[in-house]
């Protein structure tokens, strides 16, 4: 078995788009509308799979919000440089929740930004 893709619910498609191409550097691998059920589902990542896991983005047609409850945590990326990743991602309009540095208590080195719809996304220095 393996991961193949993590669905995120969005309340504004494009600009959810937007945001893992233009900031994050994904590619749009695909997209679907479905008008009998109204959703459109955007494939985002940094290749398709089976080689790479994707995430799925589902805008559900009239729904521009959701509660985010307390259940989730978030998206890990790994990163060759977390500071000039950050660096990177503010000049393109993201929002760094957490600056780069080492995680507490190791010495990992962590930074968090949060998506337009405030899901929050991990970068991981590798």
């Amino acid at each position: 078995m393996r991961i193949l893709h993590t669905m995120l619910r969005v309340g504004d498609l494009q600009r959810s788009i937007d945001f893992y191409t233009k900031v994050l550097g994904m590619q749009l691998l695909r997209k679907s509308e479905n008008p009998q059920y109204k959703y459109t589902l955007a494939f985002v990542g940094y290749g398709s799979n089976p080689d790479h896991a994707e995430l799925e983005l589902t805008y559900n047609w009239g729904t521009d919000s959701y509660d985010m409850g307390t259940a989730f945590g978030h998206v890990a990326l790994g990163v060759p440089d977390a500071y000039a990743a950050c660096e990177k991602i503010r000049a393109a309009g993201g929002n760094i929740t957490r600056e780069p540095g080492p995680v507490k208590g190791g010495s990992t080195v962590i930074a968090f930004v949060t998506d337009p719809d405030g899901y929050k996304i991990e970068l991981i220095q590798r």
